[in-house]
């Protein structure tokens, strides 16, 4: 008989990752065996090694998890089912999917597989949602210190508007979209795009669509606007109507997108921080 192998990350949710997973019992027949993902004994490949035809898995967590086992079974080969039940904090592609945390578990198999890749440092990662360059990889620095220093939620929101008030500089940007060039200046947001969501509901792109037969990103650049008139409209990227601001706000779509800032700032893929970043190149 199939059996369900259910893969929690408890130190998603701000450390409340394990919160409910017992209650996914109910909505399975199978007989479920529930594993921590981060202390797997012989990794994926000894739990797929051992898995028998009709098993399948359910992924326990928030965008970073989906983001981690993505990469960490890029090379490997599975043939079941991949569920989903979100725990996390953003939960943005749950919420792109109509869900939100602790709602039934969903099929995820299809959206996991021909993920678009981004090279940031020498380094390629498959991603899931977005890059975020510019503020949105701020917020995640400051985030990731303030969560460091404390166990109370940190509200991205909050540091947001703080960032564009005070903290934040805006940089210009070199960008390359299919081998054509474009440059802007005082860019505040730079982000690419395999999904509509990111930054636990802002939607940053709201024509991007995931299942695009030809498989394009959209790049969405926030630029030349000062700190007051950017205030004035960024709360209107929780709606996507930001990109309605055609003299601030630029949308392109490509199959391969590099973004040049002239100076360093700190990048997110899918919530995952990424410090005193030049640049990067995502591609399908």
């Amino acid at each position: 008989m199939a059996k369900g192998y259910v893969l929690f990350n408890q130190k998603a949710g701000n450390g409340r990752g394990k919160e409910g997973i017992e209650g996914l019992s109910a909505h399975f027949k199978e007989e479920l065996t529930f594993l921590d993902m981060t202390a797997l004994e012989g990794g994926y490949k000894g739990l797929f090694d051992k898995m028998n035809e009709g098993d399948f898995l359910v992924l326990c967590g928030g965008d970073g998890t989906l983001n981690c086992f993505v990469n960490d079974t890029a090379e490997l080969s599975f043939a079941g089912d991949i569920w989903y039940f979100p725990t996390g904090t953003g939960n943005d592609f749950a919420t792109e999917m109509g869900k939100k945390r602790g709602d039934d578990p969903f099929l995820v198999t299809e959206y996991l597989k021909d993920l678009p890749t981004v090279t940031v440092n020498g380094k390629d990662r498959l991603f899931l949602n977005g890059v975020g360059y510019g503020i949105d990889g701020y917020c995640c620095e400051v985030g990731d210190a303030k969560r460091a220093k404390s166990d109370k939620p940190v509200n991205y929101t909050a540091i947001a508007i703080k960032g564009l008030l005070f903290n934040y500089k805006p940089t210009s940007a070199r960008v390359t979209v299919d081998g054509k060039e474009y440059f802007y200046k005082k860019v505040w947001i730079a982000p690419t795009m395999k999904g509509k969501c990111y930054g636990g509901g802002m939607i940053p792109a709201p024509e991007q669509k995931r299942d695009d037969p030809e498989k394009m990103l959209s790049l969405t650049l926030f630029h030349t606007s000062g700190r007051l008139k950017t205030l004035m409209i960024f709360p209107s990227i929780f709606k996507g109507e930001h990109v309605k601001n055609e003299k601030y706000v630029a949308v392109l779509k490509g199959r391969e997108i590099t973004v040049e800032f002239d100076s360093p700032r700190a990048l997110q893929i899918d919530g995952e921080t990424v410090l005193d970043v030049l640049s990067y190149t995502a591609k399908v």
